[in-house]
């Protein structure tokens, strides 16, 4: 009972001697926080605004406004702490220590965070192009923070992190308005060159999808061992690469049978020698 008259009192003494200078701080500390954080909330929006004008991606643009917005308000609560007259010194050591082991913790989700923000903000690629990244190649149907959505020809759904996407080569099919479809024609080494050159040629040119800026070519590109092979190389706009691909293999065959020339395919030559004492048998 006596040390609770004694810690009264000086509780009391303590109010008596500070108790102006503590309230005026907590007044102070609490006008802090709130004006800090309204001023979080307002340079939240500018920013978001900002990047909306500048036309990043939405979610880099809330994940960013999002991160601006803690890092304020953080610096406010640290300011109204002090205030009120706690020492901060070592709290920020705290956080500081207490963040770089979360850090190193997730250093791959960090990493892949880190790649997402630099594909948002340099634009290998956009949702919707056709895409070949860390192995696998699809239609880009969406780039999270952090992992990007590939869906593939025969819809399926694949999964890629970020960081194993620009960790890598990218190779973006949709990037250009066109392409070249490139297909090797073999043809058997009887074959008279100038005759079928012609006819492939005009079976390319005759498709209208086939451009004429850049010009179709169709070349001996190679003499192989059992084929010459003819490099036929149309130009077509990049929505019509598969299309017209799978059509021109096939008028391509169609045609040149009907003309009388053979596509060749691998052929072996066996030469048989009887040596000299041995029996026909």
């Amino acid at each position: 009972m006596q040390d609770m008259q004694q810690l009264y009192e000086q509780g009391y003494a303590w109010l008596v001697t500070n108790g102006a200078d503590f309230l005026l701080n907590l007044v102070g500390a609490v006008v802090i926080f709130y004006v800090g954080k309204w001023a979080a909330r307002g340079l939240k929006g500018v920013s978001r605004r900002l990047m909306q004008r500048a036309r990043l991606d939405d979610t880099l643009v809330s994940f960013a406004a999002n991160i601006i917005y803690a890092l304020i308000l953080a610096f406010v609560i640290i300011a109204a702490l002090g205030q009120l007259g706690i020492q901060t010194a070592s709290l920020i050591a705290i956080l500081g220590a207490a963040g770089l082991a979360v850090g190193l913790a997730l250093q791959g989700s960090l990493s892949n965070f880190a790649a997402g923000v630099l594909m948002i903000l340099f634009r290998p690629f956009r949702v919707g192009d056709y895409v070949e990244a860390a192995g696998t190649s699809g239609t880009v149907d969406e780039i999270e923070i952090f992992q990007t959505r590939l869906r593939t020809p025969d819809n399926k759904v694949v999964i890629v992190p970020n960081a194993s996407v620009t960790g890598g080569t990218i190779v973006n099919y949709s990037a250009m308005d066109t392409r070249r479809v490139d297909m090797v024609i073999g043809v058997h080494y009887d074959t008279d060159l100038s005759r079928a050159r012609n006819l492939l040629m005009e079976i390319i040119t005759a498709d209208e999808r086939v451009l004429a800026d850049p010009a179709p070519v169709v070349v001996v590109g190679d003499l192989g061992a059992s084929t010459v092979d003819f490099w036929v190389r149309p130009w077509c706009k990049a929505t019509d690469y598969w299309p017209l691909k799978w059509d021109m293999l096939e008028t391509i065959k169609t045609r040149l049978e009907a003309e009388g020339i053979t596509i060749a395919f691998p052929q072996l030559d066996v030469h048989l020698f009887r040596e000299e004492g041995q029996g026909a048998g």
